[in-house]
């Protein structure tokens, strides 16, 4: 039985691409199927069929039974921003910033990090990717410090994660490009931190990383800037993590090149299939992944697809605390309805700033306490707690809250006790 898949027009920031597509149209994978209206990227299909549906939100495509593994190549170029560009490449670390704008910048001799920090716990693609095809990644750095006239590479990792570093290692052969070891801390790899671990410039919450001279992008889009340059591959897949209440267990499942439109559902079968009564269905990760339902589709962003446990029930009012390396405000109200605690009231880190429509933390996992706010939810009336935090912000309320008899809640407990992953309360020492 043929398989509709759904194609969305907004996989990255700005506005929904336009359709270059008709309803009853052939396609065939990696023809060029929408265009940006204005900030945006190109969209390519990502298997054969035939346009069955567009509205102003996907294009939907009726699949062949046969899908034949070659693709439509983008347009020979020379150039490395265009073939970029022409490609559709987005941050495929979650952002979605089209990538042949954040590369076109003169950084003067300045820096390059590829983020392979997988900064969010549960998820494993990036490092899987790093153990299996670092050198994919490389080329993708190589290219990446040559169209930004950059003079200087560092490909950061988790110290723990022993065998990405080796792989990485293993294929370097340019003493300008340097792998940096990194602590297992939330939100490490926020572009922002990445800059003043490795370069030491702390920068504001609306400047960015091009004010220190450099480019920070996650290591699979570097990997599909190498296929762009080197294969003429557009952007019609994506590197997914699969993890949760599966019934092939609680290890995370790893998938690469799931064509873009995949229906979740598909991919939690590939994975085993959902064991038991579930809570949410997560796209993302842990603290900023979005809660979906089963008939949502991969797009290229999608880094992780996460069964969790049901919600735990909780009636006493609650206070939630907002941090800008966590969940929103919107976040967390959905987990206090679905744990069904009324909301007493709302307080933000000490660090939060407006930036641009949403929010950012002044100096991402360094938090200088959190006691002034923990008292206000208190005085609101709150008899517990739900954080939203990064680590360290988590770490300074478990300072304060069990003090004042309130019991803390993370956002996460509920996705991290699925898999057995330690709870984010306080940091060791």
């Amino acid at each position: 039985m043929s398989k509709r898949i759904f194609i969305y027009l907004q996989q990255h920031i700005g506005a929904p691409a336009i359709p270059q597509v008709n309803v009853g149209d052939r396609v065939k994978k990696g023809q060029l199927i929408a265009v940006p209206n204005g900030l945006g990227a190109n969209i390519h299909s990502s298997l054969y069929g035939q346009v069955v549906n567009i509205t102003q939100n996907y294009i939907e495509i009726l699949a062949d039974e046969e899908q034949p593994e070659e693709f439509v190549p983008i347009k020979e170029t020379d150039n490395i921003l265009e073939a970029i560009k022409e490609a559709g490449i987005v941050g495929m670390g979650g952002a979605g910033f089209p990538t042949h704008i954040k590369m076109n910048v003169n950084l003067e001799g300045g820096y390059v990090i590829a983020n392979g920090i997988e900064c969010e716990p549960l998820l494993s693609h990036n490092v899987k990717q790093m153990e299996e095809k670092p050198e994919l990644i490389y080329r993708g750095l190589k290219y990446a410090m040559k169209v930004t006239n950059a003079s200087k590479g560092y490909i950061a990792i988790k110290e723990k994660n022993k065998k990405a570093i080796e792989a990485i290692k293993s294929v370097i052969d340019d003493d300008r490009i340097e792998v940096k070891m990194m602590p297992d801390i939330y939100p490490m790899g926020e572009e922002r931190a990445l800059v003043r671990d490795i370069l030491g410039v702390l920068l504001r919450p609306d400047q960015l990383p091009a004010a220190a001279k450099a480019v920070v992008t996650n290591v699979e889009t570097l990997s599909r800037i190498a296929e762009a340059v080197d294969y003429r591959k557009p952007v019609i897949s994506k590197n997914v993590t699969v993890v949760g209440r599966l019934k092939s267990g609680r290890k995370p499942v790893v998938f690469f090149d799931v064509p873009i439109g995949t229906p979740v559902s598909e991919l939690i079968e590939k994975a085993g299939g959902i064991e038991g009564e579930y809570g949410e269905i997560l796209m993302g990760g842990p603290f900023t992944g979005k809660s979906v339902n089963l008939d949502a589709a991969v797009i290229k962003t999608t880094g992780g697809v996460i069964v969790t446990d049901p919600l735990p029930k909780e009636k006493r009012k609650i206070g939630l605390l907002v941090c800008g390396c966590g969940a929103n405000e919107a976040r967390l109200r959905e987990v206090a309805e679905k744990m069904g605690a009324p909301v007493a009231g709302v307080e933000r880190c000490k660090q939060v700033m407006d930036v641009k429509g949403g929010i950012k933390c002044e100096n991402p996992g360094n938090c200088p306490g959190q006691a002034e706010k923990i008292l206000k939810l208190k005085k609101a009336g709150a008899d517990v707690v739900l954080v939203g935090t990064c680590s360290d912000c988590t770490n300074t309320v478990m300072g304060v809250a069990p003090k004042l008899q309130l019991p803390v809640y993370h956002h996460t407990d509920h996705v991290l006790r699925t898999v057995g992953h330690k709870l984010v309360r306080r940091l060791k020492k």
